[in-house]
This record gives C-alpha cells, structure tokens and sequence, in this order.
C-alpha cells in the first residue's frame, strides 16, 4: 500500500499549481497503524516533489488506543505537529455503542500523553446526542475537554447508517433511535458553552481557540485546490474538476504496480460548482462571497438565486455582511437543509 501511495505522489505531482505546500493530512481512515517511520517514508516522499512552507500544519488522525507512549514519543520527532484524535466521549456506555476500541480511560490518557510529548496543537472528535447519553452527560463530557485543555474541537450528531450494528439495534428495540430535539438542545448547549470558554465556532461542526483553526479542513471550506492520495482520497483543482480513487485497496495497489491511477474525474457544471460553494460556504463564519458569485455564475443562476434569498433574508434565516451571506449561528443546525432550498436543480 506504501509503495503505491508514492507511486501515486509521483505519477500526479504536476496536479497542484502551488508546489509549496501549507497542509499535510494523514486521515480518512486509521493511519495511526502506521508505524512512524512508514509516515516519514511516505512525508519524505512528498518532500522529493513538493516543498513544506515554514510553519506547515502536518495532522495525524489517530485512535486513542494507538497512541501509547511510545508510538507518541517517536511521533513527536517526526514531521508530523498536530494529532487529531477519534476520542467521540470519555463514557463507557457511549464508547460501547459506537463500537469503539478504546475505553474511556483510554479517551483521556491518549490526549494527556500527547501533550506530554509537546504536542500543543491537538484537536478532537466528540459525538452528542447518542441514545446513551443525555444533556447532563453531554455537560459532563464537555467540561472534560475543557480540563484537558484541547484547542481544537469537531463535534458531529450521532447518525444511524443502514446496515450497521446500531441500526439493528434499533429496529430489534434495543437501544433507543436517537432524537433530533435533544440533539438540537446539545448543540447550541456546545456552542454557548465552547464560546464562553475561549472558542470561535468557526464551522457548523468546528470549534477552535484563536491560532488552532484546522488550516487543511479550512482550505477545503475556501475552495483550494487539494491532492488526495491513497483508495477512496477526493481530489480538486479549485476550479471544475473533482476526482477520486478507487474505494478497494487490492484494485488500487494493482492499478498503481502498472503506473496506472486508480482514478475517476468528474467536470463540475456550473450548477455543481454553485451548489458546492453554496452548500459548503453557509456552514461557516466566512459564508459565502457574493463578489465571487457574481464573477463566478451566469445571470441564470443569479437571478434564481436572489429570488431565492429574499424571503429567506426577509425572515432573518439568512443576513447579508460585508457582501456575504451567512446562515446566523442561532440557525446553524439546520444549515444544511437551509442551503439545499438554494440550490439550482
């Protein structure tokens, strides 16, 4: 799988214009499997074509079982200075029902150990609204973070996929289908409370102390380019065209042994271009740059779009700042569905 990745590196290293590089993301998967020399073999292949800019942001995602002490002690003499960890809760019963295969033990002793390694620039995933828990646990869970001193947060609602274990679950009556009035409730109790704490709510699901922003997930909401490596990794040229890998590790390690990508591109339409700026815009701080819109689009698309947006401003659910519209954080939750009314079809 390493040896294709490089492939991989090499074969589209002419993809990116800028060569010179702000963000690194080891994620989408568990790559704390890794072992820290597997990492730097493949960051020492991206050096051989590309180059780092001085304070460049190398992230790790990591479950909290791998990070023992000395996996993080090697990790913090690599490249890598930012860890992202799948921490979800710091309760038992929560860890059990998402099928987690850290403990909360575990949960806490991963973050204290990276910070005793010097790693400042941490950022963790925590998951409300799960049938397991309630306002009180989410309360609980919260002030933990806060103790602990984390700078960066992604919190996301508990969602039931088709054809999981949580799903039967729930359809044998087991557990409870999780209830999106409470989840509503634990949101703006996370955002109110992360707030009062020292943190920007920068994105619908993202909270950060001043100077931690995730700067690669913020290029992503900007529309920058971006290179994704490895099966199922998305691609962007900041423009029109999206591309992605093969999901199967075994057809895309044989593809690359025969200096092939395992690729699929798409053109983006100008629909798909403005639904995507739309959707992903109004889930931020920035919104979405009216100025560029107008350069960007049609008169088609604009004036359906600014029919569309009248009520919707009229109804305070979307304001206009400095020529940008934004969804106010009081409608954050349903921003989502609130973007999809806008979209071209």
């Amino acid at each position: 799988m390493i040896a294709a990745m490089k492939k991989e590196i090499f074969l589209r290293k002419d993809e990116l214009q800028n060569k010179n590089l702000h963000s690194l993301y080891f994620g989408g998967g568990t790559p704390s499997i890794l072992s820290v020399d597997e990492i730097n073999s493949i960051i020492d292949e991206v050096l051989k074509h590309f180059s780092f800019e001085k304070d460049i942001e190398i992230t790790l995602e990591a479950n909290p079982d791998d990070l023992d002490k000395s996996f993080v002690r090697e990790l913090s003499k690599s490249h890598i200075n930012r860890l992202s960890i799948g921490t979800q809760s710091f309760f038992e019963e929560d860890l059990k029902l998402m099928n987690r295969a850290h403990n909360a033990s575990e949960a806490e002793s991963s973050i204290k150990r990276a910070q005793d390694f010097g790693f400042e620039n941490l950022s963790i995933d925590l998951i409300y609204g799960s049938p397991t828990s309630n306002l009180a646990i989410w309360k609980e869970n919260l002030n933990k973070t806060i103790a602990l001193e984390v700078p960066h947060i992604s919190s996301y609602a508990l969602t039931v996929e088709p054809k999981t274990a949580l799903e039967n679950w729930i359809s044998k009556g087991k557990v409870a289908n999780p209830k999106e009035e409470e989840q509503n409730e634990e949101f703006y109790y996370l955002s109110d409370f992360l707030k009062d704490n020292g943190f920007d709510h920068y994105e619908v699901s993202n909270f950060a102390k001043p100077g931690f922003y995730s700067r690669h997930n913020s290029a992503y909401w900007k529309y920058k380019e971006y290179l994704g490596i490895g099966p199922s990794a998305h691609s962007y040229n900041g423009h029109d065209v999206r591309s992605w890998n093969v999901a199967n590790n075994q057809q895309y390690i044989k593809k690359l042994n025969s200096n092939i990508l395992a690729k699929e591109t798409e053109i983006l339409s100008q629909k798909d271009q403005f639904n995507e700026m739309i959707m992903i815009g109004l889930r931020t701080i920035w919104g979405v740059d009216l100025e560029s819109l107008n350069n960007k689009f049609s008169n088609k698309i604009l004036d359906t779009f600014q029919n569309d947006i009248k009520s919707k401003v009229s109804e305070g659910i979307l304001v206009i700042e400095n020529n940008h519209l934004k969804i106010p954080e009081k409608h954050w939750f349903m921003a989502d569905g609130i973007a999809s009314d806008l979209f071209i079809v």
